[in-house]
């Protein structure tokens, strides 16, 4: 049986996640999906560990078992109710070597660094350069990162530290809620890249790629929104079940400026190709919407479908990671992580 796995029979998740004091905790993430990170974060006694994202806790005491009592576990969450709360049920579970703290995760925590390993449960808007200068020589970051620059397009990235400089060493599915400058209320709603938002008649949003490009009153996503939500077109999508993270990922991969992804239910998504003037997205139940019979993005929406079978619906974990460093002066510093094939 492997460490991690050991570590879970002692430690109750449903304590955490489900716990009569506080409360569940509505940002909680598969115990399958967390044990799976933990194993590729590759944890040994007496580490010293950095995780963004405390949550309800309950990575958080995997993470202090696996690192042993000389280790040392560093959580932070930007939500107050949470690590207070943490703190008091990892005391009363006798964990000496945790701590919680209330702060921006995006930008570490250079008090208690270096860290020989960083665990993120949030997505920042790029692999932060605070991440890597506080983790220790060859140590290692285990995160969820954006492909594109719109929401919910991510991968979870194994990323090593030599000199200070990251090298992505694995990729595999996955995503976390985005890292905010505040608790997040609304968890229907990306934290992150949303151009324009409705509330009524009923809760919508769009993100483009090519927001730059919009004015100031941000015409363009709130057409293109409409065209979506009052579709002159509709057809099924002919291929088999879509594989929303292979089809996701490979969107990404295109790069093409005019990527979409809108949220045209609560609970439901769409990818696909925006301009001024036309609008086509494929959405997870296989519907594909666009303005018209005839519109130039549902051609272009085609020819990305074509592609992707074309391709094999490869995995993500198939894809070539690349880190690109930010343009200074052009938002956070840190690298971008981009896919190749």
């Amino acid at each position: 049986m492997s460490a991690v796995a050991l570590a879970a029979e002692q430690v109750p998740e449903r304590h955490y996640t489900h716990h009569e004091g506080r409360g569940p905790t509505p940002h909680r993430s598969n115990p399958v999906v967390i044990h799976r990170e933990l194993t590729t974060l590759d944890l040994r006694p007496h580490m010293r560990v950095a995780e963004y994202g405390t949550g309800s806790g309950y990575s958080t005491e995997l993470i202090a078992r696996l690192v042993g009592p000389k280790g040392e576990v560093t959580s932070l969450d930007i939500d107050t109710y949470l690590t207070c709360w943490a703190n008091v049920i990892h005391h009363e579970r006798g964990l000496d070597n945790v701590r919680c703290y209330t702060a921006d995760g995006t930008v570490g925590f250079h008090e208690r660094a270096p860290y020989d390993r960083v665990m993120a449960w949030c997505t920042p808007p790029l692999l932060p350069k605070a991440w890597t200068d506080q983790v220790a020589e060859g140590g290692l970051i285990v995160a969820p990162l954006p492909i594109a620059n719109v929401p919910n397009m991510t991968v979870v990235a194994k990323i090593r530290v030599n000199d200070g400089q990251p090298t992505t060493e694995a990729v595999a599915t996955g995503g976390y809620i985005e890292a905010t400058a505040s608790p997040k209320g609304d968890l229907d709603l990306p934290g992150r890249w949303v151009d324009w938002e409705n509330r009524i008649p009923a809760p919508s949003w769009i993100s483009l790629a090519w927001r730059a490009d919009d004015d100031r009153l941000h015409t363009g996503a709130r057409t293109a929104l409409d065209r979506l939500l009052h579709a002159m077109h509709t057809e099924p999508y002919e291929g088999a079940e879509v594989d929303w993270p292979s089809w996701r990922t490979f969107a990404a991969f295109l790069g093409d400026p005019q990527l979409t992804m809108a949220g045209l239910r609560p609970d439901l998504w769409a990818i696909g190709h925006t301009t001024p003037d036309t609008a086509a997205v494929l959405q997870q139940d296989g519907t594909i919407l666009a303005d018209s019979p005839n519109s130039p993005s549902l051609e272009t929406l085609r020819e990305w479908i074509n592609a992707w079978e074309g391709a094999g619906r490869p995995a993500p974990e198939t894809y070539t990671p690349n880190l690109v460093r930010a343009v200074d002066g052009q938002g956070p510093a840190g690298w971008h992580l981009r896919l190749s094939r």
